[in-house]
């Protein structure tokens, strides 16, 4: 939703940013990516980590 609202697609992300799409599949079916990720996509989409992710406490 963020990359929709900001006007970014994938394909920009990969070729303009150097985004790998290994990274942008493994946030699309929320596997884990480091921080360092996260902080790149932030920077890119110009928008905060909680945009980019939420945090969803195990049932255990």
């Amino acid at each position: 939703m963020t990359m929709k609202k900001r006007g970014i697609t994938q394909y920009a992300l990969i070729k303009k940013y150097g985004i790998s799409p290994a990274q942008i599949t493994r946030l699309k079916r929320n596997e884990s990516v480091s921080t360092h990720t996260i902080e790149v996509f932030c920077k890119i989409l110009d928008c905060g980590v909680e945009d980019v992710m939420e945090y969803i406490q195990d049932e255990t």
